[in-house]
């Protein structure tokens, strides 16, 4: 019975492992900032709309996730022969809102703890009194299979400026361009986002907060 029960847990522990790694999203390439990308005189400029561009976040702890959106503060893109060459967002830090709780249950607290506006806790997330903003700037484009770019910028978080590179699908029609990601990943701590990780702090047990942070950017533009 106790081989039956050991066999029965192991298949049980792989089964959850391989279901786990299947549903994580992929990791963005990092590595150190580069020379941001420049267009041509002749490119056509698109601004961005802010009201229709968002960044979904998700993360992780061994009891659940969270959730939620930030909002952008401004952006600019530029496109040669119609294809995407060039451009900068920001990304307005103080709009982080929590979708998984409901006001009253916990939302507004871990809202507070996430932009640093808790007295005491300031530095353990984003600190958006000190860094109100965090910015993306493009580097270069890869076109890849089924239509999709590769697009590589420089992602600045906490006066952190760290090169990524991801999947997204690229839409232009009628002076409107979407950019939009697929979900990805990246290592919170590469950007000092310290708190609650068990590669920098011991003997945290099962209260840590895994390092990886999903996002998902939709972000929408028109033409000048």
């Amino acid at each position: 019975m106790r081989t039956k029960f050991l066999k029965f847990s192991m298949i049980l522990a792989i089964a959850i492992a391989f279901t786990s790694c299947k549903d994580k999203a992929e990791e963005a390439n990092t590595s150190d900032a580069e020379a941001a990308a420049v267009s041509e005189s002749t490119s056509e400029k698109y601004t961005v709309n802010v009201a229709e561009s968002t960044i979904h976040w998700k993360g992780f702890k061994p009891t659940g996730t969270h959730s939620g959106t930030i909002n952008l503060e401004n952006g600019v893109f530029k496109t040669d022969d119609g294809k995407l060459q060039s451009g900068t967002f920001l990304i307005d830090m103080k709009s982080i809102s929590v979708t998984d709780l409901e006001s009253g249950d916990g939302k507004e607290n871990l809202e507070a703890h996430l932009m640093g506006t808790v007295e005491g806790k300031e530095g353990d997330f984003f600190d958006v009194t000190k860094f109100p903003t965090a910015a993306f700037e493009i580097t270069g484009t890869e076109a890849m299979a089924a239509g999709k770019t590769r697009l590589s910028g420089n992602l600045a978080i906490k006066g952190q400026k760290h090169n990524i590179s991801f999947p997204v699908t690229i839409t232009n029609a009628d002076g409107m361009m979407t950019i939009e990601s697929e979900a990805f990943t990246i290592d919170r701590t590469t950007w000092g986002v310290n708190y609650g990780s068990k590669s920098v702090f011991d003997n945290l047990g099962d209260k840590f907060i895994n390092d990886d942070m999903e996002l998902k950017i939709v972000v929408k533009a028109k033409k000048a």
